[in-house]
């Protein structure tokens, strides 16, 4: 049996949601009953109006004795000779409700297909730069996951088209619930994350000389998710909404039809949303790594998280004063193949990496950089918390105590 979806659904839901977010109910049935039942109250005056409307172009236009109807269609009264207030009534028809949801489309639900896009030179934007800044943007860019997988040409035009703009202590970069113009590359100063839940606005991380946001309103077409806040004077680095969508966005929708259905079978990512799972394949970037590679080190600060797509992963940890398992003192203490994951324990607990990564074999993974895991990766906090006692267990094994994982000094 086919469902077939009612006409103006999709637009009214569309209209309905980012009324909800730009909002933030505390309420949310309340905010629906106030919203739908103000929508019906436009839609049945809109209706009045149009009736009333008709019928006095009807009696305008009423025919001599003897005309033939079918003749001609009736006439209307000139504008001039319908008054005030029939100038009202087409002041109401001028706007009707349905144009509400057509301006929002364009920001929440802007038709847009990778595949059939068209790269026009003619459309791309250039900002001249000075040698200095050209290499303060690559420098800014060098890690930046999104442009990770982008060829030196399209590279190229991306930095091309980035402009500088300086900001002050206090500044708001962008604010939740506005829609989306630009995606930003932190050149340097500090930066605070907010989200507001509940009416309260609360800081869930920060950026620090580095970093980049504003990505998921360009790659969605919905309002900012958070506010970014600057907490000292810096420089940050701008793309616009036009060049991101025809270079990030396309080139993502590539990688997304790799990595969705691999992203989707990870047992721990199953307490995501379908969308929330879309939008880590949209962040992550790839690495490839040669036999005896060391990933991460041990003691050294948090930056990234890691999902194995293929190889074999050991995790080395070195008590001090412990010589006994390989030398050095340092103990395998697990394997990650594919689908495994590791890096998150520093992440989670904010502390100094626990413990080392080599790479056994050539080895691919995934990697997400600390922001987009703080953002994207919070409802799966209780379930990596978890490990942090399995992982305390297997020390107590191989090394006869208890440790705490997050001190490599212990």
């Amino acid at each position: 049996m086919s469902i077939s979806i009612p006409a103006g659904l999709t637009e009214l839901l569309q209209g309905f949601t980012v009324e909800v977010l730009r909002s933030q109910p505390g309420d949310l049935l309340e905010f629906a009953l106030q919203y739908f039942g103000r929508l019906k109250e436009e839609a049945a005056a809109a209706k009045a109006a149009a009736a009333e409307k008709e019928a006095s172009g009807r009696k305008a236009g009423t025919p001599a004795p003897g005309h033939d109807r079918g003749s001609q269609p009736p006439r209307r009264a000139p504008p001039d000779a319908r008054g005030d207030v029939e100038a009202e009534k087409d002041e109401v028809l001028e706007t009707p409700v349905i144009n509400r949801f057509t301006r929002r489309a364009s920001v929440c639900a802007e038709a847009y297909n990778p595949d059939e896009e068209e790269d026009d030179a003619e459309s791309r934007i250039i900002h001249p730069k000075t040698d200095d800044q050209r290499n303060r943007l690559q420098e800014a860019c060098k890690d930046i996951l999104l442009f990770k997988n982008l060829d030196p040409e399209q590279m190229s035009q991306v930095l091309d088209a980035m402009f500088e703009k300086l900001v002050e202590g206090g500044e708001h970069v962008i604010d939740q619930g506005d829609d989306g113009d630009n995606f930003y590359v932190i050149d340097r100063g500090t930066y605070d994350i907010y989200v507001k839940c509940d009416g309260v606005g609360r800081c869930v991380g920060t950026y620090d000389n580095r970093g980049s946001f504003g990505e998921l309103a360009l790659m969605y077409n919905t309002p900012r998710a958070a506010t970014i806040i600057a907490t000292s004077p810096g420089a940050i680095w701008g793309l616009d909404r036009v060049t991101f969508r025809r270079i990030i966005v396309k080139n993502n929708a590539k990688k997304r039809r790799m990595y969705e259905n691999f992203i989707e079978s990870l047992p721990f990512l199953k307490s995501l949303e379908v969308s929330e799972r879309l939008k880590v394949v949209d962040v992550i970037g790839t690495k490839v790594y040669k036999d005896g590679e060391q990933i991460i080190a041990q003691g050294d600060l948090a930056d990234s998280f890691f999902i194995v797509e293929s190889g074999e992963v050991r995790i080395i940890m070195t008590r001090k004063g412990k010589q006994d398992v390989e030398e050095n003192g340092a103990v395998e203490i697990a394997r990650c193949s594919r689908g495994q994951y590791f890096g998150e324990l520093a992440l989670v607990t904010n502390k100094p990496r626990a413990a080392s990564a080599f790479a056994l074999g050539t080895v691919k993974c995934l990697v997400m950089d600390v922001q987009a895991f703080e953002r994207l990766l919070g409802p799966c906090m209780e379930i990596l918390k978890r490990n942090i006692a399995n992982y305390e267990e297997q020390l107590v094994a191989l090394f006869g105590t208890n440790m705490d994982i997050a001190d490599p000094s212990a």
